[in-house]
């Protein structure tokens, strides 16, 4: 038998992050295009009277995709941009199982393309 999950959903957050290995990269925030799926534990049911407590509040998917990456200083890789990013969302809710996050790196595409990673963690 496998346990309930619910799926929280953020899309296409574009956010302006100082990323990047080469000297032209390294001084100006770049932009990524940022997506996260965060699986969560599940209760039993959700009523109609059920509180914000029992999920999770999308604006704290949408704070480790922002805000908690703003003081977070350079970062040399992408990768490093997601790890950051799904720490952050285990800190905050232990109910959190597995964290997807999908970078794109909008300022490298030539003729629309999308370019990036996608970096999956799960709850040790």
């Amino acid at each position: 038998m496998d346990d309930d999950t619910l799926e929280l959903e953020v899309h296409d957050l574009v956010v302006q992050v100082l990323t990047g290995i080469y000297s032209e990269e390294t001084h100006l925030p770049q932009p990524l295009r940022i997506s996260l799926n965060v699986l969560l534990d599940a209760p039993a049911r959700y009523a109609p009277d059920t509180p914000l407590s029992a999920s999770k509040n999308y604006l704290d998917l949408r704070h480790a995709a922002t805000d908690a990456l703003a003081t977070a200083g350079h970062f040399t890789l992408i990768e490093a941009v997601a790890d950051h990013i799904a720490e952050t969302l285990f800190l905050q809710d232990r109910r959190v199982r597995r964290v997807t996050v999908k970078i794109v790196k909008l300022a490298i595409a030539e003729a629309g393309e999308s370019i990036g990673i996608t970096l999956v963690r799960h709850r040790r």
